[in-house]
Protein backbone atom coordinates (compact mmCIF):
# COMPACT_ATOMS: atom_id res chain seq x y z
CA UNK A 1 0.00 0.00 0.00
CA UNK A 2 1.42 3.71 -1.34
CA UNK A 3 1.38 5.39 2.15
CA UNK A 4 -0.79 8.45 1.84
CA UNK A 5 0.59 12.00 3.76
CA UNK A 6 -3.24 12.76 4.81
CA UNK A 7 -3.11 9.61 6.88
CA UNK A 8 -1.61 11.85 10.09
CA UNK A 9 -3.97 14.50 9.55
CA UNK A 10 -7.05 11.88 9.51
CA UNK A 11 -5.94 10.25 12.67
CA UNK A 12 -5.57 13.28 14.30
CA UNK A 13 -9.52 14.28 13.11
CA UNK A 14 -10.29 11.22 14.26
CA UNK A 15 -9.31 12.26 17.82
CA UNK A 16 -10.86 15.63 17.65
CA UNK A 17 -14.65 14.67 16.16
CA UNK A 18 -16.67 11.93 17.18
CA UNK A 19 -17.13 10.83 13.65
CA UNK A 20 -15.01 11.80 10.12
CA UNK A 21 -15.83 11.89 6.79
CA UNK A 22 -13.24 11.22 4.10
CA UNK A 23 -14.72 12.74 0.74
CA UNK A 24 -13.09 12.11 -2.61
CA UNK A 25 -13.26 11.27 -6.68
CA UNK A 26 -14.66 7.28 -7.02
CA UNK A 27 -11.44 5.39 -7.00
CA UNK A 28 -9.09 7.65 -4.89
CA UNK A 29 -8.32 5.50 -2.20
CA UNK A 30 -10.89 6.59 0.34
CA UNK A 31 -11.71 2.79 1.39
CA UNK A 32 -8.77 1.84 1.85
CA UNK A 33 -7.07 4.18 3.77
CA UNK A 34 -9.95 4.45 6.28
CA UNK A 35 -9.49 0.16 6.56
CA UNK A 36 -6.08 1.10 7.13
CA UNK A 37 -6.16 3.18 9.34
CA UNK A 38 -9.16 2.26 11.85
CA UNK A 39 -7.92 -1.62 11.24
CA UNK A 40 -10.56 -2.48 14.36
CA UNK A 41 -13.85 -0.85 13.20
CA UNK A 42 -16.20 -3.51 11.31
CA UNK A 43 -16.51 -2.09 7.45
CA UNK A 44 -19.94 -1.63 5.69
CA UNK A 45 -19.81 -0.92 1.77
CA UNK A 46 -23.62 0.53 1.04
CA UNK A 47 -23.09 -0.29 -2.32
CA UNK A 48 -24.07 -3.59 -1.62
CA UNK A 49 -27.46 -3.73 -2.04
CA UNK A 50 -28.29 -5.86 0.96
CA UNK A 51 -26.89 -3.22 3.17
CA UNK A 52 -28.34 -0.58 1.62
CA UNK A 53 -31.58 -1.71 1.76
CA UNK A 54 -31.43 -2.54 5.44
CA UNK A 55 -29.93 1.03 5.85
CA UNK A 56 -33.29 2.59 4.41
CA UNK A 57 -35.65 0.18 5.83
CA UNK A 58 -34.43 -0.01 9.05
CA UNK A 59 -31.82 2.92 9.65
CA UNK A 60 -31.75 2.81 13.14
CA UNK A 61 -31.57 -0.90 13.68
CA UNK A 62 -28.95 -0.85 11.00
CA UNK A 63 -26.73 1.52 13.41
CA UNK A 64 -27.51 -0.20 16.51
CA UNK A 65 -25.40 -2.82 14.94
CA UNK A 66 -22.40 -0.99 15.44
CA UNK A 67 -22.31 0.40 19.29
CA UNK A 68 -18.52 0.96 18.92
CA UNK A 69 -18.55 2.40 15.71
CA UNK A 70 -18.30 1.26 12.18
CA UNK A 71 -16.46 2.81 8.87
CA UNK A 72 -19.33 3.45 6.70
CA UNK A 73 -18.35 3.30 2.55
CA UNK A 74 -20.53 5.88 0.33
CA UNK A 75 -22.78 7.24 3.04
CA UNK A 76 -24.34 9.45 0.26
CA UNK A 77 -25.74 6.45 -0.53
CA UNK A 78 -28.19 6.67 2.29
CA UNK A 79 -29.28 9.77 3.47
CA UNK A 80 -31.59 9.58 6.14
CA UNK A 81 -28.44 7.49 8.29
CA UNK A 82 -27.52 11.43 9.32
CA UNK A 83 -30.72 11.65 11.37
CA UNK A 84 -30.23 9.08 13.53
CA UNK A 85 -26.65 9.35 13.59
CA UNK A 86 -27.12 12.78 14.99
CA UNK A 87 -28.21 11.29 18.06
CA UNK A 88 -25.79 9.15 18.48
CA UNK A 89 -23.41 11.24 18.15
CA UNK A 90 -25.05 13.61 20.66
CA UNK A 91 -25.00 11.12 23.34
CA UNK A 92 -21.18 9.39 22.99
CA UNK A 93 -17.99 10.94 24.65
CA UNK A 94 -16.31 8.79 22.04
CA UNK A 95 -14.29 10.17 19.10
CA UNK A 96 -13.68 9.34 15.95
CA UNK A 97 -16.66 6.48 16.36
CA UNK A 98 -18.42 6.62 13.12
CA UNK A 99 -15.61 6.88 10.09
CA UNK A 100 -17.47 7.85 6.72
CA UNK A 101 -16.22 7.96 3.01
CA UNK A 102 -18.36 9.68 0.13
CA UNK A 103 -18.01 10.49 -3.55
CA UNK A 104 -20.94 12.74 -3.59
CA UNK A 105 -19.68 16.29 -2.10
CA UNK A 106 -23.13 17.77 -2.74
CA UNK A 107 -25.75 15.16 -1.08
CA UNK A 108 -22.67 15.21 2.11
CA UNK A 109 -22.69 18.60 2.41
CA UNK A 110 -26.56 19.08 2.63
CA UNK A 111 -26.72 16.43 5.31
CA UNK A 112 -23.93 17.48 6.90
CA UNK A 113 -25.10 21.05 7.13
CA UNK A 114 -28.34 20.08 8.12
CA UNK A 115 -27.56 17.59 10.92
CA UNK A 116 -23.78 17.02 11.97
CA UNK A 117 -22.46 20.26 11.94
CA UNK A 118 -20.04 20.93 14.59
CA UNK A 119 -19.85 16.75 15.62
CA UNK A 120 -17.90 15.40 12.28
CA UNK A 121 -14.73 16.84 10.66
CA UNK A 122 -13.41 16.66 7.25
CA UNK A 123 -11.29 15.65 4.96
CA UNK A 124 -10.99 15.52 1.07
CA UNK A 125 -8.58 12.80 -0.19
CA UNK A 126 -7.85 13.05 -4.07
CA UNK A 127 -5.81 10.85 -6.33
CA UNK A 128 -2.01 10.54 -5.61
CA UNK A 129 0.12 12.93 -5.70
CA UNK A 130 3.60 13.05 -7.12
CA UNK A 131 5.09 13.48 -3.34
CA UNK A 132 3.50 10.12 -2.47
CA UNK A 133 4.84 7.98 -5.59
CA UNK A 134 7.89 9.79 -6.42
CA UNK A 135 9.97 6.66 -5.40
CA UNK A 136 7.30 4.52 -7.42
CA UNK A 137 7.88 6.20 -11.16
CA UNK A 138 11.40 7.31 -10.87
CA UNK A 139 12.34 6.40 -14.53
CA UNK A 140 9.08 8.47 -15.63
CA UNK A 141 9.27 11.81 -17.49
CA UNK A 142 6.60 14.79 -16.84
CA UNK A 143 4.65 13.81 -20.32
CA UNK A 144 4.56 9.92 -18.83
CA UNK A 145 3.24 10.67 -15.50
CA UNK A 146 0.68 13.32 -16.81
CA UNK A 147 -0.56 10.74 -19.17
CA UNK A 148 -0.93 7.78 -16.74
CA UNK A 149 -2.86 10.21 -13.94
CA UNK A 150 -2.24 9.16 -10.30
CA UNK A 151 -5.57 7.24 -9.78
CA UNK A 152 -4.01 4.29 -6.98
CA UNK A 153 -5.32 0.83 -9.23
CA UNK A 154 -3.22 2.56 -11.77
CA UNK A 155 -0.25 2.20 -9.67
CA UNK A 156 -1.47 -0.75 -7.68
CA UNK A 157 -2.56 -3.07 -10.05
CA UNK A 158 -0.33 -1.66 -13.20
CA UNK A 159 -3.30 -0.69 -15.21
CA UNK A 160 -3.21 0.00 -18.60
CA UNK A 161 -4.14 3.50 -18.29
CA UNK A 162 -6.54 4.24 -21.87
CA UNK A 163 -8.53 1.20 -20.83
CA UNK A 164 -8.70 2.36 -17.20
CA UNK A 165 -10.21 5.76 -17.94
CA UNK A 166 -12.55 4.76 -20.66
CA UNK A 167 -14.12 2.00 -18.12
CA UNK A 168 -14.13 4.97 -15.36
CA UNK A 169 -15.57 7.82 -17.56
CA UNK A 170 -18.40 5.09 -18.07
CA UNK A 171 -19.19 4.42 -14.30
CA UNK A 172 -18.78 8.18 -13.82
CA UNK A 173 -21.43 9.17 -16.04
CA UNK A 174 -23.90 6.44 -15.42
CA UNK A 175 -23.71 5.93 -11.58
CA UNK A 176 -22.45 8.78 -10.31
CA UNK A 177 -24.01 11.91 -12.48
CA UNK A 178 -27.39 10.46 -12.36
CA UNK A 179 -27.28 10.46 -8.76
CA UNK A 180 -26.32 13.81 -8.59
CA UNK A 181 -28.36 15.85 -10.82
CA UNK A 182 -30.41 12.97 -12.25
CA UNK A 183 -29.07 13.92 -15.83
CA UNK A 184 -30.79 11.76 -18.49
CA UNK A 185 -28.62 12.96 -21.40
CA UNK A 186 -25.39 11.41 -20.43
CA UNK A 187 -23.98 11.36 -24.11
CA UNK A 188 -24.67 15.13 -23.89
CA UNK A 189 -22.84 15.44 -20.77
CA UNK A 190 -19.94 13.34 -22.32
CA UNK A 191 -20.31 15.61 -24.76
CA UNK A 192 -19.70 18.37 -22.18
CA UNK A 193 -17.37 17.34 -20.42
CA UNK A 194 -14.99 16.65 -23.30
CA UNK A 195 -15.27 20.76 -24.01
CA UNK A 196 -14.28 20.82 -20.74
CA UNK A 197 -11.22 18.85 -21.37
CA UNK A 198 -10.22 21.23 -23.87
CA UNK A 199 -10.63 24.12 -22.18
CA UNK A 200 -7.67 22.78 -19.37
CA UNK A 201 -6.19 26.22 -18.01
CA UNK A 202 -8.65 28.55 -19.99
CA UNK A 203 -10.83 30.81 -18.53
CA UNK A 204 -14.28 29.66 -18.36
CA UNK A 205 -16.67 31.05 -21.79
CA UNK A 206 -20.16 29.88 -20.72
CA UNK A 207 -21.44 31.17 -24.04
CA UNK A 208 -19.31 28.97 -25.73
CA UNK A 209 -19.52 25.91 -24.07
CA UNK A 210 -23.16 26.77 -23.88
CA UNK A 211 -23.27 26.99 -27.91
CA UNK A 212 -21.14 24.36 -28.16
CA UNK A 213 -23.56 22.00 -26.06
CA UNK A 214 -26.81 23.26 -26.73
CA UNK A 215 -27.86 24.32 -23.33
CA UNK A 216 -28.76 27.29 -21.71
CA UNK A 217 -25.94 28.78 -19.45
CA UNK A 218 -27.54 27.92 -16.29
CA UNK A 219 -27.59 24.25 -17.24
CA UNK A 220 -23.54 25.31 -17.96
CA UNK A 221 -22.85 26.50 -14.42
CA UNK A 222 -25.34 23.57 -13.43
CA UNK A 223 -23.18 20.97 -15.43
CA UNK A 224 -19.93 22.48 -13.93
CA UNK A 225 -21.11 22.30 -10.38
CA UNK A 226 -21.34 18.73 -10.62
CA UNK A 227 -17.91 18.35 -12.10
CA UNK A 228 -16.34 20.38 -9.54
CA UNK A 229 -18.42 18.43 -6.30
CA UNK A 230 -17.36 15.30 -7.98
CA UNK A 231 -14.04 16.15 -7.78
CA UNK A 232 -13.52 15.62 -11.64
CA UNK A 233 -12.78 20.03 -12.05
CA UNK A 234 -11.41 22.67 -10.23
CA UNK A 235 -12.01 26.09 -11.04
CA UNK A 236 -9.21 28.76 -10.17
CA UNK A 237 -10.35 31.88 -8.85
CA UNK A 238 -8.84 34.95 -10.38
CA UNK A 239 -7.09 37.03 -7.38
CA UNK A 240 -9.28 39.66 -5.25
CA UNK A 241 -6.41 42.37 -5.76
CA UNK A 242 -6.50 44.43 -8.89
CA UNK A 243 -3.44 46.91 -8.25
CA UNK A 244 -4.87 49.79 -10.26
CA UNK A 245 -5.69 47.22 -13.11
CA UNK A 246 -8.85 45.85 -14.94
CA UNK A 247 -8.71 42.41 -14.23
CA UNK A 248 -10.53 39.27 -15.95
CA UNK A 249 -12.90 37.78 -13.34
CA UNK A 250 -13.62 34.45 -14.56
CA UNK A 251 -12.19 31.71 -13.29
CA UNK A 252 -9.73 28.73 -15.03
CA UNK A 253 -10.67 25.14 -15.76
CA UNK A 254 -8.34 22.97 -14.64
CA UNK A 255 -8.86 18.79 -14.08
CA UNK A 256 -8.12 17.20 -10.74
CA UNK A 257 -6.29 14.70 -12.33
CA UNK A 258 -4.81 15.16 -15.64
CA UNK A 259 -5.22 11.23 -16.67
CA UNK A 260 -8.59 11.76 -16.65
CA UNK A 261 -7.89 15.04 -19.11
CA UNK A 262 -5.73 13.09 -21.00
CA UNK A 263 -8.24 10.23 -21.89
CA UNK A 264 -10.70 12.73 -22.51
CA UNK A 265 -8.78 14.48 -25.19
CA UNK A 266 -7.46 11.02 -27.04
CA UNK A 267 -3.56 11.83 -25.40
CA UNK A 268 -2.48 8.20 -25.16
CA UNK A 269 1.41 8.73 -24.83
CA UNK A 270 4.14 10.78 -24.41
CA UNK A 271 4.75 11.46 -27.71
CA UNK A 272 1.11 12.44 -28.54
CA UNK A 273 1.25 14.86 -25.66
CA UNK A 274 4.41 16.09 -26.86
CA UNK A 275 3.14 16.87 -30.59
CA UNK A 276 -0.45 18.74 -29.11
CA UNK A 277 -1.14 22.01 -28.39
CA UNK A 278 -2.38 21.32 -25.38
CA UNK A 279 0.75 20.02 -23.82
CA UNK A 280 1.92 23.79 -22.00
CA UNK A 281 -2.10 23.25 -20.56
CA UNK A 282 -1.87 20.13 -19.17
CA UNK A 283 1.66 20.91 -17.55
CA UNK A 284 0.18 23.73 -16.31
CA UNK A 285 -2.66 21.88 -14.94
CA UNK A 286 -0.19 19.28 -13.36
CA UNK A 287 1.95 22.06 -11.46
CA UNK A 288 -1.96 23.29 -10.36
CA UNK A 289 -3.40 20.00 -9.20
CA UNK A 290 -0.39 18.75 -7.47
CA UNK A 291 -0.77 21.99 -5.37
CA UNK A 292 -4.16 21.55 -4.45
CA UNK A 293 -3.34 17.64 -3.65
CA UNK A 294 -0.33 19.11 -1.02
CA UNK A 295 -2.59 21.45 0.67
CA UNK A 296 -5.31 19.15 1.28
CA UNK A 297 -2.97 16.41 2.35
CA UNK A 298 -1.04 18.73 4.44
CA UNK A 299 -3.96 21.14 5.87
CA UNK A 300 -2.58 24.62 5.70
CA UNK A 301 -6.31 25.74 5.81
CA UNK A 302 -4.90 29.44 5.27
CA UNK A 303 -3.10 28.48 1.78
CA UNK A 304 -5.20 29.57 -0.91
CA UNK A 305 -4.85 29.47 -4.67
CA UNK A 306 -5.44 32.12 -7.46
CA UNK A 307 -4.37 33.29 -10.88
CA UNK A 308 -3.99 36.80 -12.13
CA UNK A 309 -4.71 38.41 -15.50
CA UNK A 310 -5.56 42.01 -16.30
CA UNK A 311 -7.15 43.02 -19.72
CA UNK A 312 -3.41 43.74 -21.30
CA UNK A 313 -2.99 39.96 -21.74
CA UNK A 314 -0.03 40.02 -18.67
CA UNK A 315 -0.78 36.72 -16.84
CA UNK A 316 0.31 34.58 -13.43
CA UNK A 317 -0.29 31.36 -13.77
CA UNK A 318 -0.76 30.47 -9.82
CA UNK A 319 -0.65 32.62 -6.93
CA UNK A 320 0.00 31.50 -3.90
CA UNK A 321 -1.85 32.64 -0.91
CA UNK A 322 -0.60 32.56 2.88
CA UNK A 323 -2.15 34.89 5.09
CA UNK A 324 -0.61 38.23 3.82
CA UNK A 325 1.96 36.80 1.87
CA UNK A 326 1.43 36.15 -2.04
CA UNK A 327 3.95 33.95 -3.80
CA UNK A 328 3.46 34.03 -7.46
CA UNK A 329 4.21 31.50 -9.76
CA UNK A 330 4.77 31.04 -13.98
CA UNK A 331 4.26 27.04 -15.18
CA UNK A 332 6.37 26.64 -18.14
CA UNK A 333 6.75 22.99 -20.25
CA UNK A 334 10.47 23.74 -21.66
CA UNK A 335 13.43 21.86 -20.84
CA UNK A 336 15.33 25.27 -21.55
CA UNK A 337 15.17 28.53 -19.70
CA UNK A 338 14.61 31.39 -21.59
CA UNK A 339 14.87 35.25 -20.68
CA UNK A 340 10.76 35.72 -21.70
CA UNK A 341 9.48 33.27 -18.87
CA UNK A 342 10.44 36.41 -16.39
CA UNK A 343 8.34 39.07 -18.63
CA UNK A 344 5.20 38.57 -16.63
CA UNK A 345 6.45 38.20 -13.26
CA UNK A 346 8.68 41.06 -13.35
CA UNK A 347 5.40 43.28 -14.70
CA UNK A 348 3.17 41.57 -11.44
CA UNK A 349 6.26 42.14 -9.29
CA UNK A 350 6.33 46.00 -10.24
CA UNK A 351 1.96 46.15 -9.86
CA UNK A 352 1.82 44.22 -6.50
CA UNK A 353 5.04 45.28 -5.04
CA UNK A 354 5.80 41.47 -4.24
CA UNK A 355 9.63 40.59 -3.69
CA UNK A 356 9.95 37.34 -4.59
CA UNK A 357 8.50 34.58 -7.46
CA UNK A 358 9.19 31.45 -9.15
CA UNK A 359 9.62 30.33 -12.17
CA UNK A 360 8.83 26.34 -12.90
CA UNK A 361 9.75 24.50 -15.50
CA UNK A 362 10.89 21.04 -16.90
CA UNK A 363 14.33 21.63 -17.00
CA UNK A 364 17.43 20.26 -14.64
CA UNK A 365 18.86 23.69 -13.75
CA UNK A 366 18.12 25.89 -11.27
CA UNK A 367 18.75 29.22 -9.88
CA UNK A 368 18.11 31.98 -7.04
CA UNK A 369 17.89 35.44 -9.12
CA UNK A 370 19.38 38.70 -7.94
CA UNK A 371 15.98 40.05 -9.38
CA UNK A 372 13.87 38.07 -6.58
CA UNK A 373 13.20 35.52 -9.21
CA UNK A 374 14.26 32.07 -8.69
CA UNK A 375 14.16 29.31 -11.62
CA UNK A 376 13.20 25.37 -9.71
CA UNK A 377 12.18 22.44 -11.71
CA UNK A 378 9.02 21.35 -10.85
CA UNK A 379 10.45 18.20 -9.20
CA UNK A 380 11.97 20.54 -6.25
CA UNK A 381 9.17 23.42 -6.22
CA UNK A 382 6.26 20.16 -5.43
CA UNK A 383 8.70 18.45 -2.87
CA UNK A 384 9.52 21.44 -0.71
Amino acid sequence: MIVREIESLLLEYSRSFRSVVLVGPRQSGKTTLAKACFPGKPYVSLENPDMLELANQDPRGFLSGFSRGAILDEIQRAPQLFNYLQEILDNTEEDGLFILTGSNNILLQENISQTLAGRIGILDLLPLSYREIRELVKGLSLSELIVRGFYPEIYHKNRNPQIWYQSYIRTYLERDVRQIKQIENTLLFQKFLRLCAGSVGQQVNYASLSNDCGIDVRTVHSWLSVLENSFVLYRLQPFHQNFKKRLVKSPKIYFVDTGLACALLNIKSKDELSNSHFKGALVENFVVSECLKNKQNLNPYDRKFYYWRDNNGTEIDLIIEEGSTISPVEIKSAQTYSNDFSRSMKKFMLYSGTAHGTIVYDGSAGFKGSDGIDLLNWKDFLCM
